[in-house]
């Protein structure tokens, strides 16, 4: 059964449930006891990374940089 958790307590804690997402958790978000989504772990099936741009830069590539160059 997937966790539940309430909007702010997401918000409060974002990182920590970043890292059990990570770790193959899942959790449906309610805010006002309705439901509002659900986070889940990315399927590497379905993903497919084409660059990673931190390979170039460490902190990543900025977006005007980039289209600048395109």
């Amino acid at each position: 059964m997937d966790n539940i958790i309430n909007l702010k307590n997401l918000r409060e804690h974002m990182q920590e449930y970043a890292k059990k997402v990570q770790k193959g958790d899942s959790f449906i978000i309610f805010k006002k006891s309705k439901p509002l989504f659900k986070i889940t772990p990315i399927n590497d099936e379905t993903w497919e990374e084409v660059i990673d741009f931190t390979k170039i830069k460490k902190q990543g590539i900025d977006i005007k940089e980039l289209l600048q160059r395109l």
